[in-house]
């Protein structure tokens, strides 16, 4: 008997100390989350303009491209910033995420930078995990067919990516864009006009 009792005293114990941690638990996870803005949780396109043809639609809980040229470009633009997008792509699927737009009517590597997506890139060093024309990566990571994190910080004029808990971009630097829309692509891929790309959760941390 004592034995259960000493049993039950000590899981009571547990409960308490769990009740008392909670708030600071939760405390910890409000003040993580602080300054995080949402710009897709996979309900409406309200924060985003589509420019192009790419036939963007909501399906469950993301938005969905697999034909066309096109992009989702934000209503607001960015200077400095934290970024972080969930998404899944096809194999074959040419797509990236584009930062600092400076032309939200017509996005392009020309003005803005891309995070590529592009497992199939015909030069590897600049594709999935890279920044085009900005910073290489090698070997390259692969994203096809499954659900993948990109983490992008852009600072002044240093850049870092991470994709899937991989630094793949570490303070690369470049000056030519201060400022701009962040915009999500679907391309025709390097064989055809195939290739499925989704998004499910993205958002931003402005950076004073």
């Amino acid at each position: 008997m004592k034995r259960w009792a000493s049993i039950i005293a000590g899981l009571l114990a547990m409960c308490s100390i769990g009740l008392l941690l909670a708030p600071y638990s939760q405390q910890a996870a409000a003040q993580a989350n602080t300054g995080w803005v949402t710009l897709f949780d996979g309900k409406n396109l309200d924060n985003w303009n589509a420019i192009g043809d790419a036939n963007w639609r909501l399906e469950g809980s993301a938005v969905v491209a697999d034909r066309g040229k096109g992009y989702l470009v934000s209503k607001n633009s960015y200077t400095d910033f934290e970024l972080r997008a969930e998404f899944w792509a096809s194999d074959d699927v040419n797509s990236g995420i584009f930062i600092r737009c400076t032309d939200p009517n017509d996005v392009g590597g020309k003005n803005a930078y891309e995070v590529n997506i592009f497992d199939q890139r015909p030069q590897p060093e600049y594709g999935t995990g890279a920044i085009v024309d900005v910073a290489k990566v090698v070997p390259m990571p692969k994203a096809g067919g499954k659900w993948n994190v990109y983490e992008i910080t852009a600072k002044g004029s240093k850049f870092t990516v991470i994709l899937n808990g991989q630094k793949t971009v570490d303070d690369a630097e470049d000056g030519k864009f201060t400022s701009g829309r962040i915009a999500l692509q679907h391309f025709p891929g390097a064989v055809d006009d195939k290739g499925v790309i989704k998004f499910r959760k993205v958002e931003i941390k402005p950076l004073t």
